[in-house]
């Protein structure tokens, strides 16, 4: 009878070691939802002005991220000189979490500067 008991506390015990390594691993996947990617292009960072958004946009991906959904063509300034940033907001986890992962997306920012 003892090893009945013994059995059944050790499985009560690892059901709820199992739940917390759920929800820590549930955790750490919602913090991807601050990614973020800035990339200068051209002579921007050398550009003196004030920072304005020139075009958004938004890149679809499907099965995890391995495939896009076309390509979204953001606009860029004529000079050439500005700043793609990609970031990964809150509605993008919730449409990848609506689907499992099988569609992904990210929001796209051209920043430029006015003299």
């Amino acid at each position: 009878m003892s090893y009945i008991v013994f059995f059944y506390n050790f499985v009560l015990n690892k059901i709820e070691h199992m739940k917390k390594i759920i929800l820590i691993s549930s955790l750490v996947l919602t913090i991807t939802s601050c990614m973020t990617t800035k990339t200068p292009v051209g002579k921007y960072l050398e550009t003196p002005g004030k920072e304005y958004t020139f075009a958004k946009g938004k890149q679809f991906w499907v099965l995890w991220g391995l495939f896009p959904v076309g390509r979204t063509n953001v606009n860029t300034p004529a000079d050439g000189n500005c700043q793609v940033v990609t970031k990964y907001k809150f509605v993008d986890l919730l449409i990848s979490g609506c689907t499992g992962g099988i569609v992904t997306s990210y929001s796209i920012k051209v920043e430029a500067k006015k003299p």
